[in-house]
């Protein structure tokens, strides 16, 4: 019967062992330590239109900016303030380096809220 217990101590006591051993290699790989040198996330290219959005009664109208020379996909949002009047998402709009544009919605009654969405374009 002691053979058996001394099987179970040693079955019970590999796992610990390898976690032990596992766990330190695993850190110094998270690490980059092989390397030597940490190297720098990235820095994202600027990207993106600046638009301004005015709401007068129930007409909205957007001009979007696009100082990048990446293509900017820009679409106006209006959400109507009045339950029956329907929200409305306009059609995407590319806006090219150095141009601008202009997107127009309108609710019958009250403008809720409005806002543009941007994306890159695909390349």
């Amino acid at each position: 019967m002691r053979p058996t217990r001394r099987r179970t101590r040693l079955l019970l006591a590999a796992p610990v062992a390898v976690a032990a051993l596992a766990v330190p290699l695993g850190v110094h790989a998270a690490r980059g330590a092989d390397s030597g040198t940490e190297a720098a996330p990235p820095k994202p290219e600027p990207a993106g239109s600046e638009c301004r959005t005015t709401v007068e009664g129930s007409r909205v109208v957007a001009y979007c900016h696009n100082p990048y020379p990446s293509v900017d996909l820009v679409r106006l949002h209006t959400e109507c303030d009045r339950w029956w009047d329907v929200d409305a998402d306009g059609a995407v709009v590319a806006v090219e380096p150095g141009r601008t544009v202009r997107l127009e919605d309108r609710c019958w009654k009250e403008v809720a809220t409005a806002w543009v969405s941007h994306r890159p374009a695909p390349l």
